[in-house]
């Protein structure tokens, strides 16, 4: 019998800070609700939204992540480049207890050098 896998992510806010945190795994099994989420335009408000991370320092803690694939790790990207491009020039963005099969799948899809400004 398999373990049922899952992937469930939390945000915790203050004055200049929002610090996201996903458990589970970040798969191609398990990411489409976060990826709806991000999607649809009437729910910004509530994930990630443009008046939410301008001018917040936003960092992404991976620690309780068992297991990310390609289409996670594919995810993971845009939701990096959606930040980056929303946030203030002079905020932060940062991943946070990173697992190395992140790190491995930057490497093989050449991103390693793009991804490294990013961890901590």
């Amino acid at each position: 019998m398999q373990a049922e896998k899952h992937l469930k992510w939390a945000a915790e806010q203050n004055d200049d800070r929002i610090a996201f945190r996903l458990d589970g795994e970040l798969s191609r099994d398990t990411l489409l609700p976060l990826w709806n989420e991000f999607q649809k335009r009437e729910q910004r408000s509530s994930f990630l939204s443009e008046q939410q991370i301008a001018d917040k320092n936003i960092s992404w803690d991976l620690s309780q992540v068992s297991r990310i694939d390609s289409a996670g790790f594919a995810l993971l990207c845009d939701l990096l480049h959606y930040c980056q491009a929303k946030k203030n020039a002079d905020k932060t963005l940062l991943l946070e207890n990173v697992p190395p099969q992140l790190l491995t799948l930057a490497d093989l899809v050449g991103l390693a050098d793009w991804i490294k400004p990013y961890l901590k």
